[in-house]
């Protein structure tokens, strides 16, 4: 026969234990090692902002469609990079008027084909004229001009026209080709 194990009984907690030592906590200031930063170059920084984007740098422009031969690369237009190309705020500010003065019959519309592309230019002249600019008594205001670049030698600009207190929108797409720009597709609103 085996020995079971007795239970042991369970030892009496006395009626009161004793209360523990309270503490008390103190609040000790530290000098700052460094001076504090205040004034206007300080600026709050909220960290769930993500960082500031770097600058757009347009990429190379894509090939065009097909190879061509070598004697067709000597001749004929050549697609220009941003460098040789001059401001195109200016060039769009001046398609734009060129344009919607030739569209309200202020001027010949052969001027707008030294700015176009041979599409444009033909969409221009067999296509119908928006009413607003054969229509409007007051002279034609055109805004300032925005300028997107979203590939090394292509700008795309738009702009608001103001004729007769009515608000227009404009837009094109330069394209730079012997070291100018050249509309290559254009919207008036």
């Amino acid at each position: 026969m085996t020995a079971s194990p007795q239970p042991t009984a369970p030892t009496p907690v006395p009626a009161e234990a004793p209360a523990a030592p309270l503490r008390t906590l103190r609040l000790s200031i530290v000098p700052a090692l460094h001076p504090p930063l205040t004034g206007p170059a300080v600026a709050l920084v909220d960290p769930t902002t993500p960082p500031p984007r770097p600058p757009h740098r347009p990429g190379p422009r894509p090939a065009p469609e097909g190879r061509r031969s070598r004697s067709q690369d000597l001749f004929g237009p050549a697609w220009s990079v941003r460098a040789d190309l001059p401001d195109p705020r200016a060039a769009g500010r001046l398609l734009f008027t060129t344009a919607l003065e030739a569209l309200a019959g202020q001027r010949p519309l052969t001027q707008v084909q030294r700015l176009t592309s041979p599409g444009v230019y033909a969409a221009l002249v067999s296509g119908r004229r928006p009413a607003w600019c054969a229509a409007g008594t007051g002279p034609l205001l055109v805004g300032p001009v925005h300028v997107c670049e979203p590939v090394d030698g292509v700008a795309e600009v738009g702009t608001v026209a103001r004729r007769s207190g009515r608000a227009h929108a404009v837009a094109a797409r330069l394209e730079g080709v012997d070291g100018r720009w050249r509309c290559t597709a254009l919207s008036i609103g």
